[in-house]
């Protein structure tokens, strides 16, 4: 489970949580969940969290890191995943350390964890299960990190909040060795494809030092006004081309978009009508941010060709989401989303691949019922609309919020028995509801 902590709702990542359901308890209702499951043969249990509104993704730890930026999650739950976290030099849980905040926690529940009390029921010999454990406790401490409490089949470990102490660890722990001149963010599947494990995991990143409430593990509960609070890495300027001042207009800019769609797509605007939202080229959040308070969640997508790798600021903000390529199918089961955005998207993919491509791929994901709104430029919204009413959708090209004059366009769109609306202009948006 993959967690976040920001305006009182967290984000936090389940390894296969055995169909999901600590993201559903009432209790943590507070938090947002990410759950990460392998495609089960038996069980499809990123179906299932989808089904009951919990943020899910297909994936696997193996040869490239999870597609997160780092210190992106307050906690990680790993449920009976069979993830074999002591082998192979720990380089597992040294990626679960990449992509938790100072202070994070890592919980582990099953074998090998309190194995002498339960080892019988487990079916697996006493020493293998000792083995197992003590190879978890050594990279635990090599990553120094605290273990909390055992207590039954539950362990519960905490990353430190700087790496201070560590310097001195590595007089007995010479490995994973820290380091430095990388980029702890770069995890986007297309930049590190098929490159291995012992190369790509094996170093220790050094934590900043929390000096922004952001990041200050004592304060991890932020009020939902601090929602359009500069993320920390905005403030020390480590994204090159956002300023403080971007970051203020995108989201006042996106507050006045999402109340215009709410005008003229009421189904947007009924509170519960809409649970499961796709964002396809999220930039700063800005879309999710102003859906903020309304009872849904939203899978910030930061395309892989974007300049600029956003998703770390995105995860500051208390939001959710991943890399993706557009070009390629999305790591997600049919049905998956009643709401899908797109802003500029077939322009980012223009000459890369086929429009067809990517709207095929909408078709698969989108729930009957579901609405899309796309903005883009005034070609591309006339060859989007063209190619959906092939797909059986019906749509509507609607005017820019600042009026018919401008150079955009929206076009909203949907399956057969809802409407597609798409705004025309020079430069428009796209939108497509069903």
């Amino acid at each position: 489970m993959l967690l976040t902590d920001f305006i009182r709702r967290q984000t936090s990542p389940h390894d296969s949580d055995g169909c999901c359901k600590l993201g559903s308890l009432p209790s943590v209702k507070e938090h947002l969940d990410g759950i990460v499951c392998a495609r089960d043969t038996h069980e499809a249990q990123v179906q299932f969290a989808l089904e009951r509104g919990v943020p899910a993704l297909i994936g696997v730890m193996a040869s490239i890191r999870l597609p997160y930026p780092s210190r992106a999650f307050d906690m990680a739950h790993c449920s009976r995943c069979l993830i074999p976290w002591g082998q192979y030099g720990g380089l597992y849980l040294i990626e679960i350390d990449r992509i938790l905040r100072p202070g994070g926690y890592w919980i582990l529940s099953g074998p090998p964890v309190n194995w002498k009390k339960h080892w019988k029921g487990w079916n697996r010999t006493a020493e293998d299960l000792n083995n197992e454990q003590s190879g978890i406790e050594a990279v635990a401490k090599s990553l120094c990190w605290k273990k909390l409490v055992e207590k039954d089949d539950l362990a519960v470990w905490q990353k430190p909040t700087n790496h201070a102490h560590c310097q001195i660890n590595r007089k007995v722990y010479k490995k994973p060795p820290f380091c430095e001149g990388k980029d702890p963010d770069q995890a986007c599947q297309t930049l590190v494809r098929l490159r291995l494990l012992s190369s790509f995991f094996s170093a220790l990143w050094t934590l900043p030092i929390c000096y922004l409430h952001f990041t200050d593990p004592s304060n991890p509960f932020v009020s939902s006004a601090e929602a359009d609070f500069s993320p920390p890495r905005i403030m020390r300027g480590s994204v090159k081309g956002i300023t403080a001042k971007i970051f203020r207009e995108d989201t006042d800019k996106w507050k006045k978009r999402v109340t215009y769609y709410k005008g003229f797509d009421g189904n947007l605007a009924v509170p519960g009508r809409f649970r499961n939202i796709l964002d396809m080229n999220a930039y700063l959040g800005g879309f999710a941010a102003a859906l903020i308070n309304d009872p849904l969640w939203v899978m910030n997508m930061v395309p892989v060709e974007a300049e600029i790798n956003t998703l770390g600021i995105i995860y500051e903000r208390g939001l959710i989401g991943t890399y993706q390529n557009w070009c390629e199918a999305m790591s997600t089961y049919p049905r998956t989303y009643d709401f899908i955005h797109g802003d500029s998207v077939f322009t980012l993919y223009k000459d890369r691949c086929e429009m067809e491509n990517i709207l095929l791929e909408m078709d698969r994901i989108l729930r009957p019922g579901g609405t899309v709104i796309l903005r883009d430029d005034v070609d591309m919204v006339v060859k989007i609309q063209n190619i959906i009413e092939r797909l059986n959708w019906n749509s509507k090209i609607v005017d820019h919020e600042e009026g018919p004059i401008t150079q955009k366009r929206l076009v909203l769109g949907g399956l057969v028995g809802g409407s597609l609306w798409v705004l025309w202009c020079l430069v428009g948006f796209v939108g497509i509801g069903v």
